[in-house]
């Protein structure tokens, strides 16, 4: 007769296997806990300001970047508005 505890033994692995994969697909997916950004955010959308004025032209340059980009910079291309509290 075979024992009672290799067979508990060989039924908890599966079993841990299934219990790690939903606590891990709980754990990163968290659908429950998911931020629902079209309820839960308000967006005030304000006119475009600006202006289009023609300042500099440059014609047959083999240049591959415009000087004086901002690609890189993100902190200071994207600038928060402050909000009054």
């Amino acid at each position: 007769m075979s024992d009672d505890g290799s067979l508990a033994l060989l039924l908890l692995g599966p079993a841990g296997a299934t219990g790690l994969y939903w606590a891990l697909y709980r754990h990163y997916r968290n659908t429950d806990k998911s931020h629902a950004f079209e309820r839960e955010t308000l967006v005030d959308a304000k006119p475009v300001t600006g202006s289009d004025r023609k300042i500099d032209e440059i014609k047959g340059t083999q240049e591959t970047r415009i000087r004086g980009d901002n690609v890189h910079d993100y902190r200071t291309r994207v600038r928060r508005s402050q909000r009054d509290p």
